[in-house]
């Protein structure tokens, strides 16, 4: 119910937060349409509605916007809800799209009065559009410029009052005269259970699935806090039910469609366990170097760092430390295993 279209996760991972094919087009019917319906992020929600009702009674167009949060949480819903709520037309594109100022300068001269420009990981911009946006943002101006050369000559170009909302997964790659010339700033948080079990609810309603509470609690409990992957276990598990059974979801159901696709308890997936097998079996627990932790897994290092490692991070199962990755107990227990008695907890693998 709440969902982002582009992230640097691998879309063949049923617990990935990527967007594929049919992420996007299940996303466009369940989305909604206005912050009633928008399930979560309460602080947001009360924020934004504030700055929305308050340009609506003055009749101008919202501050410029910017959201940021890990991928699927919702980003590109709230932008679409926001041109909803000030009656606008949306435009989207996204940072790594805009590689010249040009392709920026024919983006914006062409907006409409009040219209919702979406900029999707505006991080991956490039350096001269950034700074072009500046100007624009903050002017409702830009100078393009004419020839090369000692001839080449600015031209300004007054630019219709528009909003500008921005998405992005690492805040702290923008720059800070960008992020200043923001109104508003939101960071989107990780759902809990309980958000997660109504986005599922919702969703089920809306594709005719029939799921009682405990079997939304369980997909709810295997979804990393992320509406996105709540929503698509949900259609997996749907099969399941629709194949195996009657076609009504229940915890029994829930629990056995999900140990067919390789998801456990805690939402982790065949990368992840594996990640956390090779360290516990293979190196008693760390402290191991990433790229020997990479060699063992039999994946990329960058695969391990930048697809594996954050979930297991943020669950407490791995801790990243100077001397290289070390587990915790709560992995060990997780993974049904006894950790080693000598002092250390493990030996040492080089980076």
């Amino acid at each position: 119910m709440n969902w982002d279209d582009t992230t640097d996760d691998t879309p063949e991972r049923l617990v990935g937060s990527v967007a594929d094919r049919e992420d996007q087009a299940v996303e466009a019917a369940l989305r909604p349409k206005d912050l009633d319906e928008f399930i979560g992020q309460e602080k947001v929600r009360e924020q934004l509605d504030l700055v929305l009702r308050a340009a609506r009674a003055r009749g101008a167009t919202a501050d410029h916007v910017l959201l940021s949060g890990a991928p699927g949480l919702g980003k590109t819903t709230l932008s679409m809800i926001i041109a909803a709520e000030m009656g606008a037309p949306i435009r989207i594109t996204s940072g790594p799209a805009i590689q010249h100022a040009g392709d920026l300068a024919a983006i914006l001269s062409s907006l409409q009065e009040g219209e919702v420009l979406f900029l999707d990981e505006i991080h991956r911009m490039s350096r001269p559009a950034e700074e072009m946006l500046y100007m624009a943002m903050e002017d409702f101006r830009v100078d393009v410029i004419v020839g090369k050369g000692p001839g080449a000559t600015a031209i300004p170009l007054e630019l219709p009052p528009f909003t500008l909302v921005g998405a992005t997964t690492r805040a702290g790659l923008l720059p800070p005269p960008l992020r200043d010339r923001f109104g508003f700033t939101a960071h989107m948080e990780f759902y809990e259970p309980a958000e997660l079990e109504r986005v599922i609810h919702r969703s089920a309603s809306l594709l005719d699935v029939e799921i009682n509470a405990d079997g939304a609690a369980e997909i709810a409990g295997r979804s990393r806090g992320t509406p996105r992957i709540a929503n698509r276990l949900l259609r997996r598990v749907r099969d399941y039910a629709q194949v195996k059974a009657d076609g009504i979801i229940t915890r029994d159901i829930a629990s056995a469609a999900l140990a067919v696709y390789e998801v456990d308890a805690r939402g982790l997936d065949r990368l992840d366990r594996g990640v956390l097998e090779a360290l516990l079996k293979l190196f008693g627990g760390g402290p191991v170097g990433l790229s020997t932790l990479a060699v063992a897994v039999g994946e990329e290092r960058e695969t391990v760092e930048e697809v594996a490692e954050p979930f297991l991070v943020r669950e407490g199962l791995l801790a990243r430390t100077p001397r290289g990755r070390v587990a915790t107990p709560a992995a060990w227990a997780h993974l049904g295993l006894v950790p080693p008695s000598a002092p250390g907890g493990g030996q040492q693998a080089a980076f």
